[in-house]
């Protein structure tokens, strides 16, 4: 993983505004940047297992897209970015799942 999106994290460029705007806490969306590219993207969306490929619609299921393939070849949207939202799974087995993911598409 080269870089962690979450307005949560210290560390992000909009963390102040979130933490002014997101008083009961920052949300259970986040993004990730993917070393490797488009290609290790692609791999670890398609490689997780407890993780649903599929856009955020609500639901109580975790979720993983790579967000340039779903808005097709003119998305302004990075090509290595998967958008994660976090459902009620266990978070170890989605950190675990999500990791393990990573290592195959790296291979």
């Amino acid at each position: 993983m080269q870089d962690v999106l979450y307005p949560g994290l210290t560390n992000f460029p909009g963390h102040a505004v979130a933490a002014r705007q997101m008083q009961g806490g920052f949300g259970a969306m986040l993004s990730i940047r993917v070393k490797g590219g488009e290609r290790a993207a692609i791999a670890t969306a398609a490689n997780v297992q407890i993780w649903k490929r599929a856009t955020s619609i609500g639901g109580v299921e975790s979720l993983i897209e790579q967000r340039a393939s779903v808005e097709g070849p003119d998305s302004p949207c990075p090509k290595d970015l998967l958008r994660l939202s976090v459902g009620i799974e266990d978070v170890s087995d989605l950190i675990a799942d999500l990791e393990q993911a990573l290592k195959a598409a790296q291979s």
